[in-house]
Order: structure tokens, then sequence, then C-alpha cells
């Protein structure tokens, strides 16, 4: 998978993208992420990329024609499957969606900046918007490092046991059980025996009834979709 991202400020994405997992994604060839500086495509000798907006208001727009020319020469060399703008406006991330989209050979990732982009790029352009909450944040890249992870980890071969992806929060729409470790006794606490009995169907079952309750008690809205 090929992930372009288009920044304003790119130097913010590099120390996400470059450690643990997503590091691991792309030094086995699995994950290729490239950032582009949008001010390499500005307008002018400062390199303009934004401007004030028609209409009067507070805040710069990002303007259009120089994310439109970063747009076109990233189209040139290959074909997108989606071209995705990071908004506050955006459909919710949610794991539905970072499933679809680990499926996708090429993305084009736009973080936002200042009051947005220019609506015509959004017309023309962008084939999906995607928010990670309901608030907003000064850019979109820390939302587009997120998004990456999300999708990354989902790609066969990232993970050492590629079953793990499978058992996280939101799979089936349930919160993720209660872990534990080693060792089975410290102070007075105590693992749950049936981790320990090996009886993999009973163990099974603890965890799904664990699941659905800790479900029921922290996020009940999730099981209305069921």
């Amino acid at each position: 998978m090929r992930i372009d991202i288009l920044s304003v400020v790119p130097d913010l994405l590099h120390s996400p993208l470059q450690h643990s997992i997503m590091k691991r994604a792309q030094q086995k060839g699995l994950l290729e992420v490239q950032v582009h500086d949008l001010r390499d495509f500005g307008l002018g000798k400062h390199r303009q990329i934004d401007d004030y907006q028609f209409g009067g208001g507070a805040g710069m727009v990002m303007m259009v024609e120089p994310l439109s020319n970063c747009i076109e020469s990233l189209k040139a060399e290959r074909t997108y499957d989606e071209i995705i703008y990071m908004t506050p406006d955006g459909q919710r991330l949610n794991q539905s969606i970072s499933n679809q989209l680990s499926l996708k050979g090429n993305l084009m990732l736009l973080c936002g900046h200042y009051k947005g982009i220019d609506e015509r790029i959004r017309e023309h352009y962008i084939t999906m918007d995607i928010s990670i909450g309901d608030y907003v944040l000064s850019g979109g890249e820390l939302a587009a490092a997120v998004v990456v992870d999300s999708i990354g980890r989902l790609l066969p071969g990232v993970l050492n046991d590629e079953t793990s992806a499978l058992f996280d929060s939101f799979q089936d729409d349930l919160l993720a059980p209660p872990v534990y470790t080693r060792p089975a006794k410290f102070k007075d606490w105590e693992v749950p025996s049936v981790l320990l009995s090996g009886h993999d169907a009973k163990i099974e079952e603890w965890r799904y009834e664990q699941s659905l309750k800790r479900t029921e008690e922290r996020r009940p809205d999730l099981l209305e979709r069921q």
C-alpha cells in the first residue's frame, strides 16, 4: 500500500510514522508513506499557499491553485483509490472504515489547515472526508497520522501475530476484554483462574462475556448497532 500525505507542516508527520509498528511496516515494504510539502507548490517567491477568504471573516483559506497542482502532479504518477480530506466535518473514523481502507492500494490524504481548503478542491478532487472526533485540531496532520496507523497495522504481515488485530476493540462492535500477564499473583491480586485453565473453549467464552459486559458498561451505543 502507498499513502501520500499533503501537508503545510510536513515535519509534524515524521516522528509518528518512523517508530514502532509503522516503522516495521515500511521496513518490510508493506507500506509506503510519502509526505509532500504543499509549499513546494506555493505561488510566488514566498511560496504562498493561503489567502483571505472571499466575503470577509477571520482566518485564512488554503488556496485552490497550489492544492490542485500538487494533487494533479501525484495523480499523473498513479491512480488513487481514495483522495481523503482530514476535516472536522467529515465522517467519524471507526474500525469499519479503517478495515475498508486497508484493502486499498493507493490513498492520498490532504491535511486541512487554517480555516480549511477552497471548496472547489472538495468538489472536484476529494472522494472521502474523515474526522477523528468532534473537536478541532490546529491542522489535519495528527489526524492523518491516526488514519495511517489505524490502516497500516491491518496490512497482512505487519503485526507479528496477524490474528491480533481481529480481536481488537470495535472489530465486532464490542470492546476488547481484560488482559493479564505474569505473574499470576501480585500482592493479593490474582488472574482469573479460567485464563490459567488451558481450556480454550472456556477461555473464549469468558472473553466474550467480558467483552459484552465491558461494552454494556462503557459503550452501550455500540450494542445498538447489532
